[in-house]
């Protein structure tokens, strides 16, 4: 059976949903791009003719028209948006973060539940070739003791970003640094090295204003900083620190270490680390399916590859424990 999808925030100009979503459902057999759609009548317009499908403005009508939802819009929508899902007893697929806060990614779980559908979050870091080779090859360090992680999104020199990012830099969004790459790094260690089951951290602003790129000025309150340390359920402890605005580019290193061995991944990239997302090069000699997908689209292609099959896959309550244990982690005495 094919998998009809419509995605809602598809924009035909910029975006997370055309660097990956797309290349990836488009790859991919068993599913079909059925819809997209966005919030004003004319970038629908626009998305529709760029992409081929039908397109809506109206949430509702959009999830009437397919079998799976794919909410990749800013995070303070996401709630409107599965709940209009789960009314027309739909699939939901939503990017991390799942919500703004704990509470409400636990209300829109409690609600899909009731509503008997299948939900995913985008926790694809889990996917990338390199992490599922590397948990492979865990066995042969002996047992774990930890796992070290520093992961940086890069910038330039100047306080300067791209305006449709300013919502990010407000820590009211639930989109900051902590919420969207911290989570993905916290949910990369849990894949390897086994579910968390303490947390402490420390967060910090190292820079408070940024300038946009229309020249207006922003007061940044969501860090920048992230610095924890964890214990594993088998044992091991992880620290990562995931840093923002590194002037040298974007950078990830992940060391694992066992009573026998270590092995690291590492990855770099100039400028944005796609999107947020974090991102593993491949380990040398694996074979990475659909070698010619933008690298965006990898991982993401193996979390809708893992669905179609009827595998177990992230879902909202996925989202739920680690929301919670993100705004545990991080609250204020």
């Amino acid at each position: 059976m094919t998998i009809r999808v419509g995605i809602l925030g598809a924009s035909p100009d910029r975006g997370w949903a055309a660097r990956s979503h797309i290349p990836a459902l488009r790859r991919l057999d068993g599913y079909e791009l059925a819809a997209v759609g966005t919030s004003r009548a004319e970038s629908a317009a626009r998305a529709g003719e760029a992409f081929g499908v039908p397109a809506f403005t109206d949430p509702r009508a959009l999830a009437e028209a397919v079998d799976l939802v794919v909410v990749t819009v800013r995070v303070p929508a996401h709630a409107e948006l599965v709940r209009a899902a789960l009314a027309a007893g739909k699939d939901v697929y939503c990017e991390w973060p799942l919500a703004r806060t704990a509470r409400e990614a636990e209300e829109l779980a409690a609600e899909a539940e009731a509503a008997g559908v299948r939900t995913v979050v985008g926790l694809q870091a889990r996917y990338s070739p390199a992490l599922v080779r590397a948990r492979e090859l865990l066995p042969s360090l002996g047992r774990l003791t930890s796992i070290t992680v520093y992961a940086a999104r890069g910038k330039g020199a100047e306080d300067v970003v791209p305006e449709w990012t300013a919502y990010t830099y407000d820590a009211a969004s639930g989109a900051g640094l902590v919420e969207v790459y911290g989570g993905h790094t916290l949910d990369a260690i849990a894949f390897l090295g086994g579910e968390i089951t303490d947390l402490s951290a420390a967060v910090s602003v190292q820079r408070a204003h940024h300038v946009t790129d229309t020249g207006r000025s922003i007061e940044v309150t969501a860090p920048d900083h992230f610095l924890a340390h964890a214990t594993l359920a088998g044992g091991a402890v992880a620290s990562l620190h995931v840093h923002d605005g590194r002037v040298g580019g974007s950078r990830v290193r992940i060391e694992i270490t066992g009573t026998r061995g270590d092995l690291t991944l590492t990855a770099d990239a100039d400028g944005d680390p796609l999107g947020g997302q974090l991102q593993i090069s491949p380990l040398r000699g694996i074979d990475v399916p659909e070698p010619d997908l933008p690298a965006e689209a990898v991982n993401v292609a193996g979390l809708y590859r893992a669905f179609a099959a009827g595998a177990p896959v992230p879902g909202f309550a996925a989202g739920v424990r680690l929301h919670r244990l993100l705004e545990t982690a991080t609250a204020r005495p």
